[in-house]
């Protein structure tokens, strides 16, 4: 008979300084020797939208490499996940005296190595930003609008923010982005699951739902990810999502050069509020660079038998 073995876990809520708020997250810390299979398999018992493997770093002087798993497969590159894996490498790396202490190092993921930053404010709690690895691009893609909006169950005219229109841009994985015009718009929308499949591009899954009105004046945009996959229709706050608005900010805005913030606030139709902070340089009206930050606190600790 064989025994079990027994994986540290933990459980974080991303983008969010409270618990029971922001992007749900496991990470299973002890990672060496499990098969992609078996974790996809651990990934489904936890069900949620994303679950991280911590692997030993296959670079010298890296932190660690991880592989994060959807319930239905694994992803490249995912901003909520490695915001909260930062911050609990950061917290495994100091232990009890946490508090204060600042880091950095670069983890692996399959997209690329990825610098981040983490500083923590207690022994559960901290900050991070990561240097995103691959850098927003447009995705030529036919979008008709009248489809989008039957798949959102909007009217055609509420379309449209400013001069941005619906696009699709990836950094590392695509999102049809698209801008609608107020809250109440966005607040309105709905996946209309028959509809679905008319109006997205080939080759893309996630929809992000953008807009300027906030509900305070320090944020910049109001965000919405919908996505059909594994029974997970919403998303409270999607990293990777806004690392490829950072391209659609860049080319809509025409922005200067000098590096430009935004807070992105995101979950807050589902009582999850989020807040996604995204760093972008321009050189000569080209996005040169993005970052990605947010909060996570741990939220709990286990052990898996398996």
């Amino acid at each position: 008979m064989r025994l079990p073995l027994t994986r540290r876990f933990a459980l974080l809520d991303v983008f969010a300084k409270s618990p029971l708020e922001g992007n749900q997250l496991a990470v299973v810390l002890d990672s060496e020797g499990l098969s992609d299979e078996r974790m996809q398999a651990i990934t489904r018992e936890f069900n949620l939208a994303e679950t991280v493997f911590v692997l030993p770093p296959e670079k010298p002087g890296h932190r660690a490499h991880l592989r994060i798993f959807c319930p239905a497969y694994e992803m490249p590159f995912a901003g909520h996940p490695t915001v909260g894996t930062a911050v609990l490498l950061a917290l495994e790396t100091f232990g009890a005296e946490a508090a204060g202490q600042d880091a950095v190092f670069v983890v692996e993921e399959k997209v690329g190595d990825i610098r981040c930053v983490v500083a923590l404010h207690s022994g559960k709690a901290g900050h991070a930003i990561f240097d995103v690895p691959k850098q927003s691009a447009r995705v030529d893609a036919e979008i008709d609008d009248a489809a989008l909006a039957a798949m959102l169950g909007l009217e055609p005219s509420q379309l449209g923010c400013e001069n941005h229109r619906p696009s699709v841009y990836s950094a590392g994985v695509p999102y049809l982005l698209v801008p609608v015009r107020d809250l109440a718009a966005i607040t309105r929308a709905r996946p209309v699951i028959q509809n679905w499949k008319n109006a997205l591009p080939e080759g893309v899954g996630s929809v992000y739902l953008y807009t300027r009105e906030t509900t305070t004046n320090d944020h910049q945009f109001h965000a919405r990810m919908f996505w059909l996959g594994e029974g997970i229709i919403e998303d409270p706050a999607t990293g990777s999502a806004a690392a490829a608005f950072a391209g659609a900010i860049a080319a809509f805005d025409q922005l200067p050069s000098g590096t430009h913030r935004f807070v992105i606030e995101q979950g807050f139709e589902m009582k999850r509020p989020s807040l996604i902070s995204l760093e972008v340089d321009i050189e000569n009206h080209t996005l040169h660079a993005s970052r990605i930050g947010g909060d996570a606190v741990l939220i709990a600790r286990g052990t898996l038998d398996i």
